[in-house]
């Protein structure tokens, strides 16, 4: 029941103190903007907690082409015992062929310690499509093909075989959209689904979304929410971890 306690109290202070979804301002002036958020706790006595949590968004845009960069970092103790150690970065340029028709490219790094994950990249290219594009919404879905690498903290079961690691081709099929719900509040989700081209039914799947409200011109009030699923985690290992966030931004423009 103790280490209970323990592991809820620690859920909690990471996810109160967790700053989500930074949201940069996106305008096609070739400017770049971005916005950062941190987010920390510390207890101490008759419980010993701490957490530790940073998002970074940039974006660079012009009207035929747009460079975004992230950053995601969640990291918390319960008791002297690491209970949280997650890093997420990335990059994706696209480049518009007409009015309706963009091309990509993307790199998308991973690391999550109680995944078994110590390295997972996603190199990827292909083809997307403006379904919406106006000054307050957005809506593009994508396509292409990817090169994925998984690198085990532990060798584990995968594909018939223990590993230490496994690489494989892969396809890359997702949307995302972007809306503008008021003069202070923005909403933003991308969903992607990334199938094992080596091994047909495997595949992993991101959805991340958020909701940023302004507070003033350059702080936000944000929400949000990610789920990522592996149809094959290695044993002992659930397929689908979800994260629930608040807190507070800075933008930088």
């Amino acid at each position: 029941m103790r280490c209970t306690c323990h592991a809820l109290c620690a859920f909690v202070l990471s996810t109160a103190a967790a700053t989500a979804s930074a949201q940069a301002t996106v305008k096609k002036d070739g400017q770049w903007r971005a916005a950062l958020g941190v987010g920390a706790s510390h207890a101490s006595g008759n419980t010993r907690e701490a957490s530790f949590s940073l998002h970074a968004d940039a974006v660079r845009a012009t009207a035929r082409d747009k460079i975004s960069l992230y950053g995601n970092v969640q990291y918390a103790r319960s008791e002297g015992v690491t209970t949280s150690d997650q890093v997420r970065l990335g990059g994706r340029g696209d480049q518009d062929l007409d009015a309706h028709w963009f091309g990509f490219v993307g790199l998308d790094l991973e690391r999550n310690r109680f995944a078994n994950v110590k390295l997972r990249g996603l190199a990827s290219a292909g083809l997307g499509r403006h379904l919406l594009k106006s000054e307050d919404h957005g809506f593009d879905v994508f396509a292409g093909l990817g090169l994925s690498e998984d690198r085990y903290v532990e060798p584990t079961l995968i594909d018939g075989r223990v590993r230490a690691s496994y690489r494989y081709a892969s396809l890359l099929l997702g949307e995302e959209s972007t809306h503008r719900l008021s003069e202070s509040t923005s909403f933003k989700q991308r969903l992607a689904l990334v199938p094992n081209l080596r091994n047909r039914g495997e595949y992993r799947a991101n959805w991340d979304a958020g909701l940023a409200v302004a507070m003033s011109k350059t702080m936000n009030l944000n929400l949000g929410f990610a789920l990522a699923h592996n149809s094959e985690p290695g044993l002992g290992r659930k397929s689908t971890d979800t994260l629930l966030t608040t807190g507070i931004s800075v933008k930088f423009e």
